[in-house]
């Protein structure tokens, strides 16, 4: 018979360092979740843990939390996305408290996309608290008080983490609010998408300092259109004419899809502490990019 082994989870992976890779699912516009979960079933053996989005773009999807909890009974690790756009701070305060009920262990705050990117432009957007300060109102909850200063009848536990832009034009001010964020208890960094290797470089070595890990983005430009929308719409995304040269001339594109985000990765995985990947939809690539990051 064969001994049982505790399998260390996404917190204590990234403790041990190790090269850690993610990657992302977006809940269904809809309560059919057949999909989504054989998304996760199928990422779970990949990669160390499955980011959950949050109402991406502003468009009106499933909850976040709700998916991120059928990952978890299924055996997946999910990080459960929670974004300031549309919540108040009754709302943030509620749905952490459901997280931790709920068994979830990993948190990622964002700050999230204004409605007004998305399907229903009319929403009125919240944005009660920012990313820094949801970071300090967990950290406020985790030490047993909510933000009235009223004690919890058990407090919530997480392994938090934020999103940096490395490819910001104000590097200086994006490193700053990194390191406010560090302060307000993110234990982690996920990235907007990396192509500027020398940027990103640079970005490493100034933030160094904080001795957090970050993941590097790695996003999956399935064709020119979508390489073209990401550029027009997406702050924070900035892709160079060659990459959008090479998706637009290639023959077959899912294969030069899989060759751009393996290059990618061979380039800044000396540079980082993993890989968070943006498959947009492309799950069934995933397992090719992952088998080859040596």
């Amino acid at each position: 018979m064969q001994p049982y082994v505790q399998l260390m989870n996404f917190q204590e992976k990234l403790n041990k360092g190790k090269f850690l890779i993610t990657s992302e699912i977006t809940p269904p516009k809809g309560t059919n979740v057949h999909s989504a979960l054989e998304s996760a079933n199928f990422l779970k053996d990949k990669v160390d843990a499955i980011n959950v989005t949050d109402m991406a773009g502003g468009v009106m999807r499933l909850s976040s939390l709700c998916l991120s909890y059928l990952i978890k009974q299924k055996g997946g690790e999910p990080i459960f996305q929670i974004t300031a756009s549309h919540r108040n701070r009754l709302a943030l305060q509620s749905d952490i408290l459901a997280t931790s009920v709920l068994g979830i262990e990993n948190v990622l705050v964002l700050s999230g996309d204004p409605p007004s990117y998305g399907d229903q432009p009319s929403a009125k957007p919240v944005f009660d608290l920012n990313s820094i300060e949801i970071l300090e109102m967990i950290d406020k909850m985790e030490k047993g008080c909510d933000l009235a200063g009223k004690e919890l009848k058990g407090s919530p536990k997480f392994f938090c983490g934020a999103a940096v832009d490395p490819n910001a034009a104000n590097l200086d001010f994006q490193i700053n609010k990194m390191e406010k964020k560090v302060k307000a208890g993110a234990k982690f960094f996920q990235t907007q998408p990396i192509f500027d290797i020398a940027k990103f470089a640079e970005f490493m070595k100034k933030v160094e300092k904080f001795n957090v890990p970050v993941l590097g983005g790695i996003i999956f430009l399935k064709n020119e259109k979508t390489a073209n929308y990401l550029n027009k719409n997406i702050a924070g995304i900035s892709i160079p004419q060659e990459i959008m040269q090479r998706i637009e001339k290639a023959a077959d594109k899912e294969r030069e899809t899989v060759n751009i985000a393996s290059e990618l990765i061979k380039q800044i995985k000396p540079l980082c502490q993993g890989v968070h990947l943006m498959p947009l939809g492309k799950n069934d690539l995933v397992k090719e990019v992952v088998e080859g990051i040596d």
